[in-house]
């Protein structure tokens, strides 16, 4: 008589980004043997998003598996045995069937992990207006790396992170480059301004004029339009405004959405269907650590994410509560931030961010809750800070203020007395 042959049951990842290609790496590394299926809408081999608005906007690709202008994730996708599916974008989700629509026809899933990413923003009207970019993508990159390659005149709205960075490439590519913000400071809906006061000189002395306060009106090929009245011509326009889930297509599918567009996943990142999990920058979940549920697009979150995810598949019970990391490139400094400031922390200061930079190795804002832990923290050009903050910030350690605020104390000395 025959024997007959198993079933292997089937991961289905959809999305190709860091999220997506590290769920299936984790899958094999925890000793998941089932089929492994990762679809991207890219047609490019999935590759590293950081590097986007950093080395590779500036032409200057880091060492690695940097080809064609894409750092491609180093990931044997045959040796994984992880099907690789580009270029093919999901439209439809069937829960009850365990079925995904893509445009190149169903798939059958057993498990489903939703990684689909952000997209970036665009300002209204302007979708298909030459001269007016965005940077989410490869192609994204490319298209704004021809303008500071050309040494063309940039005009960025949003002087975010993206701005920042954007703004920081094409003035050291020799660009002019012109910033505008709607709101007072820079970095506003990521930090006080009395943090972000000191970045103001930032931008002058790159060359880079920052208009603060202004509200973009209007904005065409070549153009853009303030509030106040004046017009800002430019060779090339950036929309750095922001992000959203990438989650349109599972409308009516049944799994619950958020206000933001993210996909709700429980603390276990499963969403609101059996067997479908979310992770990275289209889900959001509950932080217990935080008492919110938090919606991070950060890379860090991306990375994490994946095991949490990878122990569900496998039947094991894990948790996703880290403690918020990102970093940043600016105008030749270093910026780190982790955590998340609650309104009652005190800030306190290690290092004076006005103090010209030939006295000392940057600066750092810490931020302490009411027991003394750190909840926040903010390092320029001070990575060994960051470093032992975070772990700081992990265990909730209670610090003294006076240690914290001393810069030639390291942070791991500053451990409130009687405490480990």
């Amino acid at each position: 008589m025959p024997v007959r042959e198993t079933k292997r049951e089937r991961a289905l990842i959809v999305g190709a980004g860091l999220a997506g290609v590290q769920t299936a790496a984790e899958l094999r590394a925890q000793g998941w043997d089932g089929r492994v299926t990762l679809l991207g809408a890219e047609p490019h081999p999935p590759y590293d998003r950081p590097p986007l608005s950093k080395e590779l906007l500036a032409g200057e690709p880091a060492e690695g598996a940097e080809r064609g202008g894409a750092h491609l994730l180093d990931v044997d996708y045959a040796a994984l045995g992880v099907e690789l599916l580009l270029g093919r974008t999901a439209t439809g989700l069937d829960t009850a069937g365990r079925r995904l629509d893509t445009d190149g026809g169903p798939l059958p899933y057993d498990h489903l992990v939703l990684a689909t990413g952000a997209e970036a923003v665009r300002l209204p009207g302007t979708g298909r207006t030459p001269g007016v970019h965005v940077l989410r993508t490869l192609d994204d990159a490319r298209a704004l790396r021809a303008v500071l390659a050309a040494r063309g005149s940039l005009v960025v709205i949003g002087a975010g992170w993206i701005g920042a960075e954007v703004a920081t490439a094409a003035a050291a590519a020799g660009c002019r480059v012109t910033v505008v913000e709607a709101a007072p400071r820079p970095l506003p809906g990521a930090l006080p301004a009395e943090v972000t006061e000191p970045m103001r000189r930032w931008y002058a002395e790159a060359g880079v004029e920052l208009r603060l306060g202004l509200r973009v009106t209007a904005v065409g090929t070549g153009r853009v339009e303030l509030a106040d009245g004046t017009a800002l011509a430019a060779d090339a326009v950036l929309a750095g405004v922001g992000s959203r889930p990438a989650t349109g297509w599972l409308a009516g599918s049944g799994i619950a959405l958020g206000a933001d567009g993210s996909v709700r996943a429980d603390e276990r990142l499963r969403a609101s269907a059996p067997g479908v999990y979310a992770v990275g920058d289209c889900a959001s979940y509950p932080s217990a650590r935080y008492g919110v549920r938090l919606l991070i697009h950060h890379w860090d979150n991306a990375l994490g994410g994946p095991r949490t995810v990878a122990a569900g598949i496998r039947g094991e019970r894990a948790v996703h509560d880290p403690v918020p990391y990102f970093w940043s490139e600016q105008f030749g400094r270093y910026v780190q931030f982790l955590g998340r400031r609650g309104p009652a922390d005190r800030l306190v200061w290690r290092g004076d961010p006005e103090a010209p930079e030939a006295e000392g190795p940057g600066w750092t804002a810490c931020w302490l809750g009411p027991g003394g832990e750190l909840t926040a923290l903010l390092a320029v050009d001070r990575p060994r800070d960051l470093a032992q903050g975070r772990r700081l910030a992990e265990r909730g350690t209670p610090l003294d203020e006076a240690r914290v605020a001393d810069p030639a104390v390291p942070l791991r000395a500053a451990a409130a007395p009687g405490r480990p």
